[in-house]
């Protein structure tokens, strides 16, 4: 590679890599090309950027932003796999397909900034989905007002009750 590609491709990769939220860093020797190209598909079906690219360059690209936290990681061949809002689809997808490709190895990750090891990433994996999440805070959002109403209307319906009771004494 002549020197001006270098720099496209470290100027491209720094551009992304500033404003991801999320990074993986995997080991992906001993995968064949059909397993690349499905890994490639999965991911970018998930909206998730995948790039093979040299660590000299990927250690240039990642100085000044939150991947940086990983340059003692990029060692051998890897791979990075980068996300720009839904950090959990990206560990979703790689642990499963680690599971069913052994060849495809995670080796670390960095989220906002902060280094996630093997173990975290597929705690991460295991998470709800980001839909389910929300649907989740929607319905516990939604008891509170409901509980708050019942209440109020039984000490409506408390106050009524006595109020007769007063009457009836009363007459």
């Amino acid at each position: 590679m002549e020197r001006k590609e270098k720099e496209d491709i470290v100027g491209g990769l720094k551009e992304r890599l500033a404003r991801a939220s999320g990074s993986f860093v995997v080991d992906y020797q001993g995968l064949n090309v059909e397993a690349l190209t499905k890994l490639r598909r999965e991911l970018t079906k998930a909206d998730i950027e995948f790039q093979v690219v040299k660590n000299r360059l990927l250690l240039i690209a990642c100085q000044d932003t939150e991947t940086a936290v990983l340059k003692d990681y990029i060692v051998g061949p890897c791979a990075l796999a980068t996300t720009y809002d839904d950090v959990v689809t990206p560990a979703k997808v790689l642990t499963k397909f680690s599971k069913d490709y052994e060849a495809l190895e995670i080796k670390i990750g960095q989220i906002n900034g902060r280094i996630v090891e093997l173990a975290a990433i597929k705690r991460l994996a295991q998470l709800p989905s980001r839909e389910v999440l929300l649907s989740q805070l929607l319905f516990s959002l939604s008891g509170v007002p409901t509980s708050f109403i019942r209440t109020v209307s039984e000490m409506l319906r408390r106050l009524v009750t006595v109020l007769e009771a007063i009457k009836r004494q009363k007459a």
